[in-house]
């Protein structure tokens, strides 16, 4: 399946209109014989790329202390304290632009209360709850390994939708990519891939390709 894959990531590429910015390569794989009612055939998975999702990624840290000091020199792209909780548990607008704003948040462990309750409203219901880490964690690592990681979910419908890298990746390197979202299928579905009915590669704005 990998020439095909790479075929597509081709097409998709060149059938895609120049736009003014660098556009993401998504995956669309629709599954076929399986129960979405069931909540054990409803994935929601974090995958590792091995060669990164091409394009930045925004990470907000939520931390006091050491660990706040630590997330800003490690270039968190916001580190939001105790206080600054506190002020969007008031202000639920802002709390909303910022949930959107981020694809990933992480929080030290003892603040996970406060967490749930000043931007869990906003953060619940996008499935953004932030993954909690020792006070003693050193951010780094959790950050570098964020900007490689997205999310693969089935929900109500048996489909996945998911980055696989940005338009100026090498081909190979998305269809390296393309391969780990699969893996997911491998481990989590009955007949792994086999239940693959059909799948596309596009870019952002672009039209798809078929892979299978």
């Amino acid at each position: 399946m990998k020439q095909e894959i790479l075929e597509a990531v081709k097409k998709a590429k060149e059938e895609s209109k120049p736009r003014n910015f660098t556009q993401s390569i998504d995956v669309v794989i629709n599954i076929k014989d399986l129960d979405v009612k069931k909540p054990e055939n409803r994935i929601d998975e974090e995958v590792f790329l091995p060669n990164g999702r091409g394009k930045g990624v925004k990470i907000a840290f939520i931390a006091d202390g050491e660990l706040e000091v630590q997330a800003k020199n490690s270039g968190a792209d916001i580190v939001i304290s105790k206080a600054d909780l506190e002020d969007l548990g008031k202000n639920r607008k802002e709390a909303k632009k910022m949930a959107n704003q981020y694809t990933f948040f992480v929080a030290q462990a003892d603040m996970m209360p406060q967490v749930g309750r000043f931007l869990g409203p906003v953060l619940g219901p996008r499935k953004k709850m932030p993954k909690p880490v020792p006070a003693t964690a050193k951010p780094d690592p959790i950050l570098e390994r964020l900007t490689s990681t997205v999310k693969v979910r089935i929900k109500d419908q048996p489909v996945i939708q998911a980055i696989v890298g940005s338009q100026d990746m090498d081909d190979e390197a998305i269809a390296d990519n393309v391969e780990a979202v699969l893996g997911i299928l491998d481990r989590k579905l009955e007949k792994g891939r086999n239940q693959v009915k059909s799948m596309y590669i596009k870019t952002t704005m672009g039209p798809v390709a078929r892979v299978i």
